[in-house]
C-alpha cells in the first residue's frame, strides 16, 4: 500500500517563491475565529463525559456532565464571538471562520452575522472528534454532512477543511474525492501554500499554525493580553521585515471561550491596532490566499 502521508523534511529550501500578494503586499494576514462551541462533547449528545479542552478549568476532568464546563463553552457564542467580530469589524478587517458544522447549525444567530460580515468558512467538521479513529465510510459520511450542513446554514458550501484533532491518513483523499475543496489546512510546516502532487490531480495545502494561537492561555504559556499582544506584534514585525524581499503568511488562531474574554481580548485589539498602522498587509481570508495560489502559482 503505498504511503499516503509521506514526510517532506525539504520544502521549499531557502529558496521560497515570491506569493506576488495582491498589491505587492510585504504579508497575508489571516485571522481564523475557531467556533466550535456546541459541537464538542457533551452528555447530552450522547458522550460519556462534558468537554474541558480550552477552558477556565472549573471542576477539572471527570467523568459525567460538567455543567460549568458547559457554561464556558456557551460563553465563547454569547459573548466571545459578539466581542472579537465587533473588533474587527471596527478596522474593517476580515476573518476566516473554522466552523464545527453542528455548532453553527445550533446558532443561527451567528450563522447571519458570518453572511453580513462576508467570513469565508473553513469547514472545521461535523463536531469534535478524531479522525483517525474513524473508518474510511464513516469519515466519508462526517465529511458529506459537514459540507451540507454548512451550505445550508451559511449559505455557502466550504472551499477549504481542517480537521479538529488533525486528520487521519484517508481524509486528504477523502475531502479531495468529496470535491468543492481549494484547499485543506491539516499541515503546519511552511509558511506558504503549497502543492501536493502525489496522484492525478494536485492538491493545495494552506498551512496553518499553532504558534500564533490563542490556546496558549490554556496550556500554562501565556497569563496576560498583553503577553499575547507582544507575541503576536512580534512575530508579526519578523514577517513583515522579512517580507522585503520573500513575504509570507502569517495565521492567528482565536477561540472564542478565549480569546473573547476581555483581557485577553484587548491583547488581540492592540495587535489589530499595530497592524493597521503598517502598510503592504494583505489581511485577508483563507479562501482569498487559496483563490490567490490557484492563479498565480497553478500547480505544474
Amino acid at each position: 500500500m503505498p504511503d499516503l502521508h509521506p514526510r517532506d523534511f525539504a520544502g521549499y529550501g531557502a529558496h521560497p517563491p515570491h506569493p506576488r500578494w495582491p498589491g505587492d503586499a510585504r504579508l497575508a494576514l489571516n485571522i481564523c475565529i475557531n467556533y466550535e462551541e456546541g459541537s464538542e462533547p457533551a452528555v447530552p449528545d450522547g458522550d460519556a463525559a462534558s468537554e474541558s479542552g480550552l477552558t477556565e478549568g472549573g471542576a477539572g476532568a471527570f467523568d459525567g456532565r460538567d455543567l460549568a464546563a458547559e457554561s464556558m463553552f456557551e460563553y465563547g457564542s454569547r459573548v466571545g464571538f459578539w466581542r472579537l467580530t465587533r473588533l474587527l469589524a471596527q478596522r474593517s478587517l476580515t476573518a476566516t471562520v473554522f466552523g464545527c458544522a453542528l455548532a453553527l447549525e445550533r446558532n443561527p444567530e451567528v450563522c447571519a452575522a458570518i453572511r453580513d460580515l462576508q467570513y469565508d468558512v473553513c469547514a472545521h467538521g461535523w463536531r469534535w472528534e478524531r479522525h483517525q479513529l474513524l473508518s474510511e465510510a464513516e469519515e466519508r459520511e462526517r465529511i458529506r454532512r459537514t459540507v451540507e450542513s454548512i451550505t445550508r446554514t451559511v449559505g455557502n458550501r466550504p472551499l477549504g477543511w481542517y480537521c479538529r484533532y488533525g486528520p487521519g491518513l484517508n481524509t486528504r483523499r477523502l475531502i479531495r474525492e468529496e470535491g468543492g475543496f481549494l484547499y485543506d489546512s491539516d499541515a503546519y510546516n511552511d509558511e506558504l501554500p503549497y502543492w501536493l502532487h502525489r496522484d492525478e490531480k494536485p492538491h493545495l495545502v494552506v498551512p496553518y499554525s499553532l504558534a500564533h494561537n490563542d490556546a496558549k492561555f490554556m496550556r500554562g504559556g501565556m497569563s496576560t493580553g498583553q503577553q499575547f499582544f507582544e507575541y503576536l506584534r512580534d512575530s508579526f514585525d519578523m514577517l513583515y521585515r522579512e517580507g522585503r524581499t520573500a513575504p509570507k503568511m502569517m495565521s492567528v488562531g482565536l477561540h472564542l471561550r478565549v480569546a473573547g474574554h476581555p483581557g485577553r481580548a484587548a491583547g488581540f485589539e492592540r495587535f489589530l491596532d499595530h497592524v493597521k498602522q503598517h502598510q503592504d498587509v494583505w489581511v485577508c481570508g483563507r479562501a482569498d490566499i487559496a483563490r490567490h495560489w490557484h492563479a498565480e502559482h497553478a500547480a505544474d
